[in-house]
């Protein structure tokens, strides 16, 4: 255990007196370190990916770390992280799935994840955006679900989020939620003084979610978000967007839709 920790500092350290972007290449456990050079990043900030295609995982480690200012570990697959996870205090796993997230690989693989110790919030990076598979993969213990289709600044609020506690799946399937009434409810509750767009952004609201979140899963600019918002404050005569979230949680409680 000690070796490990050994080395695992020595990479750290070899990462440091690199440029940015450096590439440490350890075998075939291939650990790949990289911290800012513009600041020091608490280890508790590590952000862990997990991707088997060699420049997918360079170039998403060298994107996040960039991207994000925390330090970056990546691992080839499960098995590799698993080996050195407990003398690396990480603080969220990122995992890039390949085949579908219903397959029986990822599915052992979101269950592994889910009962290590340290139980990590884990986000699943995937090419497919089937509502039914990003439920299931959520069922499973994934706290979040990034599409490939999502650019990066998203990503980097997505990690944020799930690492404050909370959980991201994108607008494939806020969409099929709310052709089951979800946002039919959130306009009654504000008894019809919200247009549809105003509803389903008092819905992102009402999740804690950041406007440029907001703006990506409604397709929309991040200016638009905030005429919305700003709308919404005056029509509910609230001070600020913490003021709008619980208003209407009030009303909708009140409608009975939640």
């Amino acid at each position: 255990m000690r070796d490990r920790h050994d080395k695992n500092y020595e990479l750290h350290e070899n990462a440091r007196t690199r440029s940015a972007g450096a590439n440490i290449n350890t075998g075939p456990r291939e650990l790949v370190k990289l911290v800012s050079a513009n600041a020091e990043v608490p280890e508790a900030a590590t952000i862990v990916v997990i991707e088997k295609r060699a420049l997918v995982r360079e170039c998403l480690t060298r994107c996040l770390m960039a991207a994000s200012g925390h330090a970056v570990v990546s691992f080839p697959n499960v098995d590799s992280w698993l080996e050195v996870c407990e003398d690396i205090s990480a603080s969220l796993i990122l995992l890039s799935i390949v085949s579908k997230p219903n397959e029986l690989e990822t599915q052992r693989e979101i269950a592994r994840l889910s009962q290590q110790g340290n139980q990590l919030p884990t986000i699943l990076l995937s090419d497919i955006e089937d509502p039914d598979q990003i439920v299931d993969a959520i069922g499973r213990g994934a706290r979040g679900y990034i599409p490939t289709s999502a650019p990066l600044e998203v990503v980097v609020e997505v990690m944020r989020l799930v690492r404050a506690g909370g959980i991201f799946v994108p607008a494939s399937s806020l969409m099929a939620a709310r052709s089951n009434g979800r946002i039919t409810a959130s306009q009654q509750g504000g008894n019809g003084v919200f247009t549809a767009r105003q509803a389903a952004v008092v819905e992102a609201l009402r999740r804690g979610k950041a406007n440029k979140i907001i703006a990506y899963e409604l397709n929309m600019r991040e200016s638009t978000v905030k005429v919305h918002i700003r709308n919404i404050m005056k029509k509910l005569k609230a001070r600020n967007r913490t003021e709008v979230a619980f208003m209407t949680n009030e009303l909708m409680r009140n409608s009975g839709a939640v």
